[in-house]
């Protein structure tokens, strides 16, 4: 076609075809990654790491999501045998991110066993740190809402393994694997444990910026573990009670402190602990209602208010559009979407309007073209073409829309 894209452009299909990673674009990421690794030392290099088994891992989710099991298997050992050179370099032994995103990549292909022996390695290694240390945190979340995700119901989760590993991390001891069961005594104790840090981090004032940048990580884990132990041992409505009681608070604290100061000293981490906190309540509540009958309403609120907060968050966007599917009036969404255009200059709520009438689109012509007997309907569905002709037409129109690519070439393929 004369161009190659760099990386990926994972929203166009080319007839059957996902537009994947080009081999030219991949070269070029690989080449970066690669001198620059030898660039960095210390602190820098271990962030570089971290960034390349990310990207790493988004292949590897692109792939599930096409479902190309040849290309998995290919790529999954390019990637473990990436994370495992980086685990073996002596600056990286103790690095719990690093151990995070291998177990993590081990889950995403299909070993769960190993992926649980990582799991436990790091937390045996990572010492007695408890609910003070945040990589510790963030390791334990992710774990156990792993796990979480392959219950069928919260009938006994009680005596799940997720509620074993957020029940160990408020003991402040060494790590011991899952045996099998949890004792209601420690389930007690480990839930005024998470009451008590979560108290004392809420009104906890932070005295510089970098205790607050911290402090916001280590609130937004704790928040997660606690969440999540509530959800698994009481029920869902005790967990959405500390998603809001957390949110209420950071809210206050944000204000509070642009108050305060007279300048947005307080705004630079809070919205993104609140943002954080958030998504971790919006996605339990799209969990649990995969798994159990529960009212749809309370998710749309929570993804609505927080859209208006946040209008650039894609995984966001994402849940919105997938709920949305799920209705049949158009109309509620549609004026949703209009009012975040109006009030913002996010480009994101433009591209996320016309995909949601792309899908639609989608679904009525399958509705139309379906075989009747000897009847073929082959109407067009003119209004929503016109409709996304139109949404097109105005999101070229904005100030950051003139400047995207990614919306020019979408413009095109529709028109094509």
């Amino acid at each position: 076609s004369g161009f190659n894209s760099i990386g990926h452009m994972d929203t166009m299909s080319r007839g059957r075809r996902q537009i994947g990673h080009y081999k030219e674009g991949e070269e070029f990421i690989q080449n970066v990654f690669h001198v620059l690794s030898q660039i960095f030392t210390g602190k820098e290099k271990a962030n570089l790491a971290i960034c390349w088994l990310q990207y790493e891992i988004s292949k590897v989710i692109q792939c599930l999501q096409a479902k190309k099991k040849k290309k998995l298997k290919a790529q999954g050992r390019k990637s473990k045998k990436l994370a495992k050179n980086f685990l073996k370099a002596p600056d990286n032994r103790n690095n719990l991110s690093l151990w995070k995103l291998y177990a993590y990549l081990e889950w995403l292909l299909g070993n769960t066993d190993d992926s649980r022996k990582v799991f436990d390695t790091a937390l045996c290694t990572a010492g007695t740190g408890g609910l003070k240390s945040a990589q510790l945190c963030s390791l334990s979340l992710l774990y156990a809402q792993l796990e979480v995700e392959l219950l069928e119901s919260i009938e006994g989760a009680v005596k799940s393994r997720a509620v074993h590993i957020l029940t160990k991390l408020t003991e402040n001891g060494p790590y011991v694997p899952y045996s099998g069961q949890v004792l209601p005594v420690n389930v007690l104790k480990a839930r005024k444990t998470y009451e008590h840090a979560l108290q004392d981090y809420l009104s906890k004032t932070p005295v510089s910026d970098q205790d607050q940048v911290n402090d916001t990580d280590q609130l937004v884990n704790l928040v997660g573990c606690y969440a999540l132990f509530q959800y698994l041992t009481v029920g869902i409505d005790a967990a959405v009670l500390i998603y809001t009681q957390a949110s209420e608070k950071l809210e206050v604290s944000g204000s509070q402190k642009c108050e305060n100061t007279g300048e947005n000293f307080g705004i630079l981490n809070f919205p993104t602990a609140l943002e954080a906190v958030t998504l971790l309540h919006t996605n339990l509540l799209r969990f649990h209602m995969k798994i159990s009958v529960y009212p749809l309403n309370p998710l749309r609120e929570a993804l609505t208010e927080a859209l208006k907060r946040y209008p650039s968050n894609q995984s966001l966007w994402r849940s919105y559009i997938h709920i949305q599917r799920k209705s049949h009036s158009a109309s509620k969404a549609r004026r949703f979407f209009d009012s975040v255009t109006r009030s913002t200059n996010s480009l994101e709520p433009w591209l996320f309007a016309i995909q949601a009438e792309q899908m639609r689109k989608k679904l009525t012509e399958k509705v139309q073209r379906a075989d009747v007997g000897e009847i073929h309907c082959t109407i067009p569905e003119t209004g929503l073409t016109n409709r996304i002709v139109a949404l097109f037409e105005h999101a070229v129109q904005s100030g950051n829309g003139t400047h995207c690519p990614l919306l020019w070439r979408m413009y095109l393929n529709f028109m094509v």
